[in-house]
């Protein structure tokens, strides 16, 4: 089965490096927001418009991938549904999500907000660099050979 790339769009700053992964490997990629991207794609990339009710995107996404595809997203919750659904889950920096290091990051992101809601933690992010999309690719294009093998 050839795998399918969800990417969880509004907020994903390696849309180009999924878009030169699949496009490497004529694979279908979903691109699935909240409002209109404007990115030139080709026949087999998906643009997905979703409402802009509260988890949308992240609802159509759960809905739709499957074993064996790719979610590509940054929020741990929707991670936690696609590897239930028999996904690999990557991060925007490349970082897999997996079924051993999912439960600590979903304990990690609800500290984090209880931090934040007492004050205790601004929320401040690194920025995104240069080594982090290349660190992506590589996982990326890792992830759809590995698929590949199944």
């Amino acid at each position: 089965m050839t795998p399918e790339i969800y990417i969880d769009a509004d907020a994903c700053p390696v849309k180009d490096e999924a878009l030169k992964v699949a496009y490497r490997h004529d694979l279908v990629l979903h691109l699935v927001s909240n409002q209109w991207l404007r990115l030139e794609v080709g026949e087999r990339i998906n643009k997905v418009v979703v409402s802009d009710g509260f988890d949308a995107a992240d609802d159509w996404i759960a809905e739709h991938v499957r074993e064996g595809d790719i979610c590509v997203t940054g929020d741990i919750p929707l991670a936690a549904r696609c590897i239930e659904a028999g996904a690999t889950v990557l991060g925007h920096s490349g970082k897999p999500f997996t079924t051993e290091n999912i439960g600590m990051a979903l304990a990690m992101r609800e500290l984090k907000s209880q931090l934040r809601d007492m004050g205790e933690d601004r929320g401040f992010n690194a920025s995104f660099a240069a080594k982090d999309r290349s660190r992506f690719l590589s996982a990326l294009e890792a992830a759809v050979q590995q698929s590949f093998k199944r």
